[in-house]
């Protein structure tokens, strides 16, 4: 016979779900800019914003010198993903770059004493996540910059900003909407790769 489940498990359950998406969300919006995310989560722990609590592994994010070096590193970002041939190359650092922001953005919110099982859970949740938006997003790149010579990349550059802003923002604020909002990203981001589609096939 199956052993019921008490309701007291069920809310134990149910309790980690906010830091589980607040995790999944950082992790997608990791997937467009690798340090915008983490910037958000530091100075979210570091100014007791969101009610946001890093695991004891993960403070070190909260520290002035991780937030001011993040806050450099995403500038350095935002603002070169918008010069030709750059944005090439931030996006093949970002393959490898984005996962592991994703996980250490999904680990270093999951709220556990064991370190090794909130790296796990990095790992498992994060590091694909924000690789598959990566992927997403550069394929939409690519078509963008066949298609348009170029020209829409900085224009789909800015999109991707006002979007890991958004998604993090909203990760933080009100985690619960992350499926949702995740669901709608996917959706945009086939509908502008289809878009870029039908452009490059007028313009041949």
């Amino acid at each position: 016979m199956q052993t019921p489940v008490s309701p007291f498990d069920a809310l134990s359950a149910l309790a980690w779900l906010p830091a589980a998406f607040l995790g999944i969300g950082l992790a997608a919006s990791s997937g467009l800019r690798t340090f915008l995310p983490l910037l958000l989560l530091a100075g979210a722990a570091k100014f007791g914003f969101f009610g946001v609590n890093l695991n004891g592994s993960f403070a070190w994010l909260a520290s002035n010198t991780a937030f001011w070096a993040l806050a450099v590193a995403t500038v350095v970002e935002v603002a070169g993903d918008k010069i030709p041939l750059v944005d090439h190359g931030l996006d093949s650092l970002g393959t490898v770059l984005r996962p592991v922001a994703g996980a250490l953005a999904a680990a270093a919110v999951w709220n556990t004493q064991d370190p090794a099982t909130a790296a796990l859970l990095g790992l498992i949740l994060g590091a694909p996540l924000a690789l598959g938006f990566h992927a997403a997003k550069a394929g939409t790149r690519a078509t963008s910059t066949v298609t348009t010579a170029g020209v829409g990349n900085p224009v789909l550059s800015v999109v991707e900003d006002i979007a890991a802003l958004f998604l993090g923002v909203v990760s933080l604020l009100a985690p619960l909407l992350v499926p949702l909002l995740l669901v709608v990203a996917l959706l945009l981001m086939w509908r502008v790769y289809r878009l870029a589609r039908r452009l490059g096939r007028s313009s041949a």
